[in-house]
């Protein structure tokens, strides 16, 4: 069987070589892909938001199925696409239509989600340039910080959290009035502030059952001790240790069940992973965010640790029989470091050529932003590397993970050295 791949990052590359272990694939397909993919699959040099290029690569090669990595084909309805199309609505689509995309694709939707379905989340109201002063009313009746989230897809920028309240209400109306984000911003959400920890927990669902992926903790920060811009993510951790046992029975019956059933009483047919992000209050989950696909760079710590056939997951997820699927997860610790170009998350350049990755035996090396450039890999975006080491404590792991770190060279290259360490 040929399955193809859309995306181009980490995430990307993690998919690809856990599905190359399955006996059930003949070839795998990545569009665009990185420079990693390119060692195990065949890349299409495609946009995963040109639905008719998609529907061209995916009859030429024989593909039998489609999984999604980024958000922005879910949110257009690439899913959708492929259910409206003859030739093409049979092949199952790792990721879920239109309507359940949008859980992502606007967190006004999402919260309203959440509070139909009595799934814990921050106290919230959203507003538009049409009724601002009621925003600034709403943000007098919180305490700081204060959280502003523009509604639609701004590629992880659109969220701020801000200590005074003047400047709560300037950048309320920057976004709704000025298109701070664009047309992502005509709504913005206006929350509560949740205390306690930051974790993840991933889901696979075929609608009807679901299977739960071990937990994560990634860093968004780029200055150690988390200080310094929001960037995509340099690391992760997998499993997250306060996240014990009786934490997650408590995040299955309180967030995990009341979505999946939520989804079904209203209608929506969703096949493909939830990631839920959580805030861990003294023992107590509350759900700050959906995302509608894995992220990134969670997915190179949390895959690593599935013993299972990725492929026989997705299966079941296309054929809905994922409660007929074995899933088993190492007890093993995975910790994800991200190599970063210098000058990121502001402007950085490409084009580095990149050295010693195929020197690190005890890592895996996951390509993010790379291309192959007169034979030699270069860098191609401002997170370029994921290294993950699996081992028998945080320590264990991460001492291998810097160990592999120290052998690979690019101009510039950047990464933090406290990744994991707020959890020893």
């Amino acid at each position: 069987m040929n399955i193809l791949i859309l995306g181009a990052g980490g995430r990307e590359h993690a998919f690809a070589l856990k599905l190359s272990e399955s006996k059930k694939i003949k070839q795998l397909f990545v569009a665009p892909g990185n420079a990693g993919t390119d060692e195990i699959a065949i890349n299409v040099n495609i946009n995963p938001t040109d639905f008719g290029a998609v529907k061209e690569t995916v009859l030429k090669n024989d593909i039998k199925m489609v999984v999604v990595g980024p958000e922005a084909p879910l949110v257009n309805g690439i899913h959708d696409f492929f259910l409206a199309d003859n030739d093409l609505k049979a092949i199952p689509v790792i990721g879920p239509k239109k309507d359940g995309a949008l859980l992502e694709g606007s967190k006004d939707f999402s919260k309203q989600f959440m509070q139909k379905h009595g799934i814990p989340t921050a106290r919230y109201q959203s507003f538009t340039k049409e009724n601002l002063k009621d925003g600034f009313t709403f943000l007098e009746t919180l305490t700081p910080p204060y959280v502003l989230k523009a509604d639609g897809l701004a590629g992880g920028k659109g969220v701020l959290i801000l200590n005074d309240l003047s400047e709560a209400k300037s950048e309320l109306e920057e976004m709704v009035s000025n298109q701070k984000f664009g047309a992502a911003s005509a709504t913005v959400v206006i929350e509560e502030f949740l205390k306690g920890i930051e974790l993840s927990v991933f889901v696979l669902t075929d609608g009807n059952s679901y299977k739960i992926l071990p937990s994560a903790k990634d860093y968004k920060r780029i200055g150690e001790g988390d200080l310094g811009l929001n960037t995509g993510g340099m690391g992760a951790i997998s499993p997250v240790p306060f996240a014990d046992q009786a934490f997650l029975d408590k995040v299955e019956a309180l967030v995990v069940k009341p979505t999946i059933a939520g989804l079904q009483k209203d209608g929506i047919d969703y096949r493909g992973f939830i990631f839920i992000g959580l805030m861990n209050d003294a023992g107590n989950p509350s759900v700050v965010e959906y995302n509608v696909r894995m992220g990134d760079p969670e997915t190179e710590a949390v895959l690593p640790r599935i013993e299972s056939d990725l492929y026989e997951l997705f299966e079941g997820v296309g054929k809905q029989t994922l409660h007929e699927k074995s899933f088993s997860v190492t007890p093993k610790t995975a910790t994800t470091v991200m190599l970063v170009a210098g000058g990121y998350p502001e402007s950085y350049q490409k084009g580095k050529v990149i050295t010693g990755f195929e020197n690190c035996e005890d890592s895996i090396v996951f390509h993010a932003g790379t291309k192959i450039e007169n034979d030699k890999v270069v860098s191609n975006g401002g997170r370029v590397m994921a290294v993950t080491s699996l081992g028998d404590s945080i320590e264990e792991a991460l001492a291998k993970t810097y160990a592999s770190i120290e052998k690979i060279k690019f101009e510039e290259m950047n990464y933090r050295k406290d990744i994991g360490f707020d959890l020893i």
